[in-house]
């Protein structure tokens, strides 16, 4: 008789603890993603700002299961569902629309950017999502100061060393710090033409404040730390416009080359895939046990899921897609081993944290509530574990500890792929560098 097979769609947190926790499982257990690697997305903007390499925060996904017997990865795109039929669509680079037959499906699919509607910001703002991402923002970054540095007319220095991040959630926040410490002291002695401290952050959020979901005690002391590193804090006005030459917010034009999205999250289309209900934001309702009304053979888990617990959605972190992600793997090991079903998913939060420059976090874990330097190393120990081998975890460890100790930064390289572009300057500064040979 055949082992039934499962397939796991998505090597992201929740897909990559689905596939471990089935490490026993008498079954066929196929891993599809459109990457080969696992990536660390917390630490992304740590790429995107020179802290760290990009091989430092991803993994082949092979390499994290490669003692896993019962698994076999591969590396294409899942383009829909027939929950009828039970396969998924798969394409990859030699075929296109191939059915894969399923006795179980787990969909960790994710989420992408979303722009509230103004899907036109994306070519002038992109998001923080991939390891493509991270490398192009690192690349607009760098390429400014190249810009700048080679300018005559220092009037226009500014502009073009104006960094504008459109939210202040976890990853603008740490994103605007971690920028705010580069340019005022790792770059510090780099250039002759410009002065890099002279850079202007702008960190903009139409909420009231700064870590929308921490208590205002530790939002307010956030804040502080950003101003405090020389990060301007824009509250409480949306955008009305992005461009090649900046942003217009409250009516207020602010010319900038680089614009970063930081904001808003949107779900993977499984629900479309599924047709099936959805919240406003289009993620799957599930069941207590994460499956789909209708449906057991299939679990929904991550960003992708909509689920309820004391009264509200489980927020889309990483540890709630690790857990569900568990969850998933022994409910399915239970079913087929002809075990009992376990309980019922319950989330248990283990706090919230966001670091906020060199040395300083905030956490928030029940009625805890801790800022400064005890909440960084607390910061430190905890991603460290979570990344997905010892060889990464000893790598960053060393890192951050070059990086504390010197202000020197792992990677700042700007590598134009073959047809990419590098930072544009605004259309009114259009700085045209004059020496011989650039």
């Amino acid at each position: 008789m055949s082992q039934p097979r499962i397939i796991i769609v998505g090597a992201g947190f929740g897909g990559l603890a689905a596939a471990k926790a089935l490490k026993k499982t008498p079954a066929e257990i196929l891993l599809i993603d459109r990457t080969n690697h696992h990536l660390f997305q917390p630490l992304l903007y740590q790429v995107a700002t020179s802290v760290l390499t990009p091989s430092q925060i991803a993994t082949p996904i092979r390499s994290v299961l490669r003692n896993q017997k019962n698994t076999t990865v591969i590396m294409g795109e899942v383009t829909g569902v027939d929950k009828d039929q039970k396969c998924v669509i798969v394409s990859d680079a030699d075929r296109q629309n191939v059915p894969i037959a399923y006795d179980y499906l787990i969909l960790a699919t994710g989420a992408s950017h979303s722009y509230f509607g103004h899907n036109e910001f994306a070519e002038y703002a992109p998001g923080l999502k991939s390891l493509a991402d991270a490398e192009a923002a690192r690349n607009k970054i760098l390429q400014a100061f190249e810009t700048a540095e080679a300018e005559e007319d220092a009037a226009r220095h500014q502009d073009l060393l104006t960094f504008i991040l459109v939210g202040a959630g976890p990853t603008g926040v740490e994103m605007a710090g971690a920028l705010a410490i580069f340019v005022r002291s790792t770059l510090k002695s780099d250039f002759r033409r410009i002065d890099p401290a002279s850079a202007r952050i702008v960190l903009v959020d139409m909420a009231p404040k700064v870590l929308g979901p921490f208590s205002d005690s530790l939002s307010k002391a956030a804040k502080q730390r950003l101003e405090n590193l020389g990060v301007e804090v824009r509250l409480g006005h949306s955008v009305d416009q992005i461009d090649a030459g900046g942003i217009v917010i409250a009516g207020e034009r602010i010319a900038s080359a680089t614009v970063i999205w930081t904001a808003g999250v949107a779900p993977s289309p499984a629900g479309k895939w599924l047709n099936v209900e959805t919240d406003r934001a289009g993620r799957v309702r599930i069941q207590k046990d994460l499956t789909v009304p209708g449906h057991p053979e299939i679990l929904v888990v991550g960003d992708t899921a909509s689920l309820d617990q004391n009264g509200k959605p489980l927020a889309g972190v990483a540890q709630v897609a690790m857990q569900q992600g568990r969850y998933a793997g022994k409910l399915i090991h239970k079913r087929i081993v002809g075990s009992p079903p376990p309980h019922p998913f319950s989330y248990f939060d283990k706090g919230t944290m966001a670091v906020v420059g060199k040395g300083f976090a905030v956490l928030q874990s029940g009625k805890v509530q801790i800022s400064g330097f005890a909440a960084w190393l607390t910061w430190a120990a905890v991603h460290l574990q979570f990344l997905a081998t010892s060889s990464l975890r000893l790598g960053v460890f060393l890192q951050w500890v070059w990086t504390y100790l010197t202000g020197q930064r792992g990677d700042r390289l700007i590598v134009n792929h073959h047809g990419s572009e590098v930072a544009k300057p605004a259309p009114d500064s259009a700085a045209k560098p004059t020496f011989a040979g650039r």
